[in-house]
């Protein structure tokens, strides 16, 4: 399973349910890497999309705690077992977890990979990914170049979870 996220220069990731910044070629980067996969996320990530409406092209898997919540679309789960369940049906490399803070800490452990986007600039913010670059249990695999958007300078990481080998 994998996750993509773009984090700040302190690992934040939103302010008042909104992304901190929008860049062409994250964005370009998150829908070529998740179209025709599946995608997970919280209700309020799925809400924070235009309209509210999950992604083209995607399996949609939204957690929530709300019995009641619905919407046309997506799969609806209520919880951790529920999800796990849900997605034995897909080839892990196909999962894509894109938040926000409480389901990506939680499904955290179950990732091998992470796409990180970071963007060197410290936003207001007050949601936050764990800094990987201290979790003993994951390893920076490569980098890009740095990128520059306007005078907002980026780059794109990949981190691989550790393993018995390593």
């Amino acid at each position: 399973m994998n996750l993509i996220v773009n984090v700040d220069k302190n690992w934040a990731i939103g302010n008042k349910n909104k992304l901190l910044v929008s860049i062409p070629a994250d964005m370009k980067f998150f829908r070529e890497t998740t179209t025709g996969n599946v995608v997970v996320m919280g209700r309020k990530t799925l809400e924070s999309f235009p309209g509210g409406q999950p992604l083209k092209n995607r399996t949609n898997i939204v957690l929530t705690r709300d019995a009641h919540y619905q919407v046309k679309g997506a799969v609806v789960v209520h919880s951790l077992e529920e999800l796990l369940e849900e997605l034995k049906q897909y080839p892990d490399e196909s999962i894509y977890v894109i938040g926000g803070e409480s389901v990506y800490r939680m499904m955290l452990p179950y990732c091998t990979e992470a796409y990180v986007t970071k963007t060197d600039h410290a936003y207001d913010a007050d949601t936050y990914f764990p800094n990987l670059d201290e979790e003993e249990d994951w390893i920076l695999e490569g980098e890009s170049d740095e990128q520059t958007y306007f005078d907002l300078e980026y780059i794109f990481t990949r981190y691989r979870k550790r393993t018995t080998k390593d």
